[in-house]
Parts: C-alpha cells; structure tokens; sequence
C-alpha cells in the first residue's frame, strides 16, 4: 500500500502542532479487515489511534487520499479479473 502523506496540524488537544496521516489497523475477529484512521504522531494522547471526540482527527481529512486509494484498488481488481 502506498505511504501516506504526512501533514501538520494545530491540534487543540494537545495544543501543538502534530504530524498526521492515513492509516490502516487491522480489527480483530475471523473475518478481519483493515480500518483506515488518521494517525496522530502523538503516541500518549489518550485519542491516539480513536480519532474520537474531543479528537479533532477525522477521515475527512484526508478524503481525497481514500478516493485515490478506492480507485487505485478499483483499477487493481479489474486488472486481475482480466487475467
């Protein structure tokens, strides 16, 4: 998968400016898939990784990366449903 960008943003949790960007985890269970967030270079926030509130942190953030990442994986599924 490709690396995301990284951006700064103001954050008003914290009150500094941190490094953020796209991510994946992976969720538990048997049928496991990858859950984008944004990620926050702030490791002892304690909304590291939630992205909940009062986290200023969403994925519309970064809504023009997911399409691109949608349409790359898009372009992939025809590419091997061709051969």
């Amino acid at each position: 998968m490709a690396i995301s960008k990284i951006r700064e943003f103001q954050c008003e949790v914290v009150h500094e400016l941190v490094r953020i960007s796209l991510s994946t985890k992976r969720t538990g269970g048997f049928r496991s898939r990858d859950k984008l967030y944004v990620k926050c270079n702030q490791v002892d926030c304690q909304y590291a990784e939630e992205n909940l509130e009062p986290c200023p942190l969403s994925l519309t953030m970064f809504e023009k990366e997911i399409q691109e990442r949608e349409e790359k994986a898009r372009l992939r599924h025809e590419d091997s449903s061709y051969h």
